[in-house]
């Protein structure tokens, strides 16, 4: 009976590592080209530009500071937003899904509430 209650516990132990070691580090900024160039301020003005922080993801039209973070089991990370766009007054809540990309896991994809991919972003240097 020990023997099963260790295995079990040893199984959860190894599945939560392997989640955490799956999580999302959002500690440096990620960007695009652009965004990289700006992650310390406006320097250039881009149309594609993307920029993921730890408390914020910016765009050429908007600037969204999140409000919660959650990892989700899958690795992804579900981010809660107030968002602010350029020319509009207030700020309205959004919801984003951060993931690793398929195709390149060093890079992050950014996709809205209704599952659209709103850009990919790699870590700036």
């Amino acid at each position: 009976m020990r023997a099963v209650q260790l295995a079990i516990t040893a199984a959860w132990l190894l599945a939560a590592g392997q989640a955490s070691a799956a999580t999302i580090d959002l500690s440096k900024p990620y960007g695009n080209k652009s965004g990289c160039i700006n992650k310390n301020g406006q320097e250039v003005y881009a149309e594609d530009m993307l920029l993921l922080t730890d408390e914020a993801f910016v765009t050429v039209a908007s600037a969204c500071t999140f409000t919660e973070k959650k990892a989700q089991a899958d690795g992804s990370l579900l981010v809660k937003a107030q968002c602010e766009a350029e020319g509009e007054e207030g700020q309205t809540p959004a919801q984003f899904t951060i993931k690793r990309s398929a195709k390149n896991a060093k890079k992050l994809v950014i996709a809205d509430e209704d599952g659209n991919v709103m850009g990919e972003v790699s870590r700036c240097k």
